[in-house]
């Protein structure tokens, strides 16, 4: 008979969560878009519109970032390297934010093209996590 190689049942992550989750890839996909618009524009409406998203961005990051640190620690099973590499995306989108959010303080012109490429970076580690995240966790055998 062959051994079976699951490792277990899904496990999805908690609905607070979930709502958090949520929020960090559309806040910094639409910093990107208004930076896009910006760098063809010219219009300093845009900057601002793309630094007001970046802190909106960091606040929902912020608090997803705390609450997979605390389920880092919560949990009562040896480590799994998914949900290490989970918060070390969330962490990375972070602080790449953090960053894109002080290029953002310039003055408008001066964020060009700097703060373009830290917008798309943050966004992409923010779908990275939400497609981690929302993936749910392998957990150990039920029983």
């Amino acid at each position: 008979m062959a051994a079976r190689s699951d490792p277990g049942p899904r496990r999805s992550i908690h609905p607070l969560h979930a709502i958090l989750l949520a929020f960090p890839f559309p806040l910094f996909l639409g910093a990107l878009l208004s930076d896009l618009a910006y760098s063809s524009s010219f219009q300093i409406q845009w900057a601002n519109f793309s630094a007001w998203l970046i802190a909106g961005g960091l606040l929902a990051g912020a608090l997803t970032l705390l609450w997979s640190l605390i389920n880092l620690f919560r949990n009562k099973m040896a480590p799994r390297k998914r949900p290490i590499v989970y918060f070390s995306v969330l962490l990375a989108m972070w602080v790449v934010g953090l960053v894109n959010a002080f290029v953002h303080a310039k003055d408008a012109w001066a964020t060009m093209p700097e703060g373009l490429y830290l917008s798309a970076a943050s966004a992409f580690l923010a779908l990275v996590a939400a497609w981690i995240g929302y993936s749910g966790f392998r957990t150990g055998k039920v029983g």
